[in-house]
């Protein structure tokens, strides 16, 4: 686990160093007041009571997700199995997430619920490393946060791992025959990846590729209709059609050149992904003039 350090350079050079540790509800109450800006995820309800436990908080991130909030109380609290049987619940009571969704949100958002990676974020001031190994050997959407508070009012939030489900590229290799076939009759993304021809399957393949090489902390989401690359949010968005690829980024349209059939100002537009430029990417030249594009939206993100 890396070591951070943060430095105040506005005078002199003097490293800050965390002042105090949050009580649990403060924490909580931090966090619930500010979910959007922190962790992308809007906020739906605090202490979510289920069968057997209550939930500390829960949201749906930007690609309709449920996201359970879990805040560490003490050294000793198994957080982990905590947030996992939460999950397990939240899974098997999908028509009550539905129903709060559609309550603080709208019957709009409620119907846009997507199942195909929902979360457990658990926040706490310190973790050790065998809560970090114990996530990875899960293979669960486990998300790992600690936090420091500074004396000039400062938090800082490090993600300790970053959950990822493998491009489908990269997945297919690894699917049973059996498990292929659950996979692609609920998955719409998939799908239209085996209908792809050869050639632009390849320049999927080395998109993928070069996404996933911009940096380590970069991690996947595959959604049912879109491969969603993150950091903390969203950055690229890729969505596939019969004889194209559409990449969504999250960049600022006015800062963009628009081109006829090439990038597009999809702000205003509705479309499944997250991202305001689209770029239409049907040959390997034309994702040689996206990477540009892709790596800006990712050092902004």
């Amino acid at each position: 686990m890396s070591e951070i350090k943060l430095y105040d350079t506005n005078v002199s050079v003097k490293e800050l160093t965390s002042s105090s540790v949050l009580l649990e509800k403060e924490l909580q109450i931090l966090i619930e007041r500010n979910m959007l800006t922190f962790f992308g995820v809007r906020f739906l309800k605090s202490e979510y009571a289920i069968t057997g436990g209550r939930m500390d908080s829960i949201g749906i991130d930007e690609n309709n997700c449920p996201v359970i909030f879990e805040y560490k109380r003490s050294s000793n609290e198994n957080v982990i199995n905590q947030g996992l049987f939460y999950l397990d619940w939240l899974l098997d009571h999908k028509a009550d997430f539905q129903l709060l969704v559609m309550n603080v949100l709208g019957k709009d958002i409620a119907d846009k619920i997507d199942w195909s990676a929902p979360c457990v974020i658990c926040v706490a001031h310190k973790f050790n490393k065998y809560d970090v190994h114990a996530v990875d050997r899960m293979q669960a959407n486990i998300k790992l946060v600690e936090y420091r508070m500074y004396n000039n009012g400062m938090l800082l939030f490090e993600h300790l791992n970053m959950p990822s489900s493998m491009p489908p590229v990269q997945k297919e290799a690894s699917l049973t025959a059996k498990s292929k076939t659950q996979k692609m009759d609920t998955n719409e993304h998939l799908k239209k990846l085996e209908t792809l021809s050869p050639e632009l399957q390849e320049v999927y393949s080395e998109l993928c590729g070069y996404i996933e090489t911009l940096g380590d902390e970069v991690a996947s989401n595959q959604l049912k209709q879109y491969l969603a690359y993150r950091k903390v949010k969203n950055f690229a968005c890729i969505e596939l059609f019969s004889r194209h690829i559409k990449v969504f980024l999250d960049i600022d349209p006015a800062t963009v050149k628009i081109e006829k059939d090439f990038t597009r100002d999809v702000s205003n537009v509705g479309h499944h992904a997250t991202g305001n430029i689209e770029v239409v990417i049907r040959t390997q030249e034309d994702l040689e003039r996206a990477k540009p594009l892709i790596e800006r939206a990712y050092n902004e993100g």
